[in-house]
């Protein structure tokens, strides 16, 4: 048999299935140990599973490794991933990593590793691909590329140095924002913080939205205190809220006073609301228009990409000012009314009279019945004189009723069958 050879960064993402070809999850990372004299050896994957969470699958369990799937035995352990003493990730771990060549020629960064399987059908780190520094001052040149041998480098970490994040970065620029958070929490902490800083502002601030709030506090604050409030500002006024109102009085005014004005604003009206109120739950951006807005106006703000689904379910017509709190609600249009009328015919014409909104003082329980009583994924939330201050959407309601670590729970957990019998793999139990 040949030896075979599968690049890391190529293989993150695709689907692992079982020998009757049913999906199992997805790959996000390899596995290895390092050991004194020869590359280190690839004790298993990091599988992606339903429900998010991440599992570990030993090598022994796989039959077959390519670019486009993995195949295994079927029997994988369904206990969330820990790492252990001694195990580098290769995603997390390596790539992005400095390196400086054995004959002296300089550094480069490991920007993907090679994965290869022997004729014993064992998987260890072959080929390494780096990119040296560039050459050239132009900020779009790049440095020239080589393939080298784990031999054939070595590290040489300056204390307190950090290892470069930004190719870690790219490979996770598909990962929906649910899938980044949940990716970003199985970090090792040092690595999080790394990869956080360089995430962009608004990537950063989509995957904060989906974890813990406990675990939002503790980047936003491993972050400083600028960086920090661009977060915010890049947050769902109510997400931003949120965390805000789990800080001490004093620390929450410093980040809204660092924070841009109108973002602040938002934030500093949605804190004044109980968190289990429909005022506490709010976001307060959704779409305001004015009765002589046509179907084609709003249809045109519905199509923008960064608009949460359950707010694009609907627009709001109001008296002016069009900006929360707005003039005197008028009215919602739903989405699929919308598209019953030709482009031209104005929102006033086509209001749906039938729901009436709820009080920014509402409890989270009565937002509840209410969208559950009619179907609905938004209501509109007024204050005392009718104005619209915001909407509580279906997926506000569910984080406030859900237990507090959702976003964790593993469920129930089933026992590890017999490993494969492969005596040379190391084992993990």
């Amino acid at each position: 048999m040949s030896t075979q050879r599968v690049f890391v960064a190529r293989l993150s993402g695709c689907a692992v299935f079982d020998p009757a070809g049913d999906r199992l999850g997805k790959v996000r990372d390899v596995v290895v140990i390092y050991r004194k004299d020869d590359p280190p050896r690839v004790i298993g994957l990091v599988i992606e599973i339903p429900g998010r969470r991440h599992v570990f699958v030993s090598i022994g369990r796989v039959t077959s490794i390519d670019t486009g799937q993995v195949i295994t035995t079927g029997l994988i352990n369904v206990r969330r991933f820990e790492q252990r003493g001694g195990e580098v990730r290769v995603m997390a771990e390596l790539l992005g990593r400095k390196v400086y060549f054995s004959d002296g020629s300089g550094h480069a960064v490991i920007e993907d590793v090679a994965i290869e399987r022997n004729r014993l059908g064992e998987w260890d780190v072959g080929q390494l691909f780096l990119r040296r520094p560039k050459t050239s001052a132009s900020p779009f040149a790049k440095g020239p590329t080589t393939f080298a041998g784990w031999a054939d480098v070595h590290e040489q970490n300056t204390p307190g140095e950090a290892q470069s994040a930004e190719q870690l970065v790219a490979t996770y620029s598909e990962l929906k924002p649910a899938d980044l958070a949940n990716t970003l929490l199985d970090l090792p902490e040092e690595r999080l913080i790394e990869v956080a800083e360089e995430l962009p502002d608004d990537r950063l601030a989509d995957a904060l939205e989906e974890m813990p709030e406990d675990d939002q506090v503790h980047i936003l604050e491993a972050l400083g205190d600028e960086r920090a409030a661009d977060i915010l500002d890049a947050m769902e006024p109510d997400d931003a809220a949120d965390v805000l109102a789990q800080l001490p009085e004093e620390r929450l005014e410093e980040l809204l006073d660092l924070m841009e004005p109108e973002e602040a604003e938002d934030v500093r009206a949605l804190l004044k609301y109980g968190p289990d109120t429909a005022g506490g739950l709010m976001t307060s951006e959704p779409i305001v228009l004015s009765a002589d807005a046509t179907v084609a106006e709003a249809l045109a703000l519905i199509r923008r990409h960064e608009l949460h689904p359950a707010l694009a379910a609907a627009v709001y017509v109001t008296l002016p000012p069009y900006e929360t709190p707005t003039g005197r609600l008028l009215g919602t249009v739903h989405f699929q009314r919308m598209l019953r009328y030709p482009p031209h015919e104005r929102l006033g014409a086509i209001i749906d009279d039938t729901v009436d909104p709820v009080s920014a003082l509402a409890s989270a329980a009565e937002v509840a019945r209410l969208l559950a009583s009619y179907n609905l994924v938004a209501v509109p939330v007024v204050d005392a004189a009718h104005r619209l201050v915001g909407a509580v959407s279906i997926d506000d309601v569910l984080d406030y009723l859900l237990p507090d670590d959702w976003r964790s729970h593993d469920g129930p957990d089933i026992p590890a069958p017999v490993p494969t019998t492969t005596a040379s793999i190391p084992r993990r139990r």
